[in-house]
């Protein structure tokens, strides 16, 4: 466990877990795993606190549902992922070929606006190739419900064109004014309100995985509209 952090009433811990574990001895490549997750441990009601620890668990692990704390849930996944990582790649006893798998989670609180704490989710995997695939998620709680904000509770009906055609002139400018040339790979039909955003002081920031707009090439999109130009389609 990190020290406690506060940060504008909320109060805050992080799990840590580290691994890096050869495959076979005398080996170089390992399974290398790292979970660094921050969660809040005060400064909000005990309901929405519980809800939002909840919350944060089930995105971090993929889950449905939490079967355990946060400790038991890191825990059972490490120990899966070392099962799986024997299972695929051989017996660590033999001195076979294997490779080295590396499997990143990190969630930390990157700010407040009004009685919204946004939360931002990274994961990265590696499993051989060419490259690993890194997500980013972007979380916003309510801090008096622990409720997950969306796009539908933000926006009038019927916001999903207007917004959508913000969020490309956004997408468009940015590329122009750093790379041009990768411009023409992206997707522009694909860029609407997709349910992973921010909020902020300046406005919303919207995140596009690798390959949900275009090529690997791409890496993350963002699209960042302001509040001055998306005023006319808030609640």
């Amino acid at each position: 466990m990190a020290l406690l952090v506060s940060c504008g009433g909320l109060q805050t811990k992080t799990y840590q877990d580290d691994l890096v574990m050869p495959l076979a001895e005398g080996q170089e490549d390992s399974l290398f795993f790292t979970v660094s997750l921050e969660y809040v441990s005060g400064g909000l009601r005990v309901p929405p606190m519980e809800k939002i620890n909840q919350t944060i668990v089930q995105q971090a692990f993929d889950l449905e549902e939490t079967p355990g704390s946060l400790e038991e849930v890191a825990t059972t996944y490490r120990e899966n992922l070392i099962d799986e990582y024997i299972t695929e790649n051989g017996n660590p006893e033999e001195e076979v070929g294997v490779l080295t798998w590396e499997d990143k989670v990190n969630g930390v609180f990157t700010g407040a606006y009004k009685e919204w704490q946004n939360y931002l989710l990274t994961y990265y995997s590696f499993r051989g190739g060419a490259h690993g695939i890194q997500t980013v998620s972007q979380l916003v709680f309510d801090q008096k419900t622990g409720d997950i904000l969306t796009e539908n509770q933000l926006f009038r009906e019927g916001f999903t064109e207007p917004v959508s055609e913000l969020m490309r002139r956004a997408v468009k400018a940015e590329f122009e004014a750093e790379d041009p040339e990768l411009l023409q790979l992206v997707e522009m039909d694909f860029i609407v309100p997709n349910g992973n955003f921010s909020v902020g002081d300046n406005g919303i920031q919207w995140i596009f995985q690798p390959y949900e707009v275009g090529p690997y090439a791409l890496g993350i999109v963002t699209a960042h509209v302001s509040w001055k130009d998306l005023k006319p389609y808030l609640q």
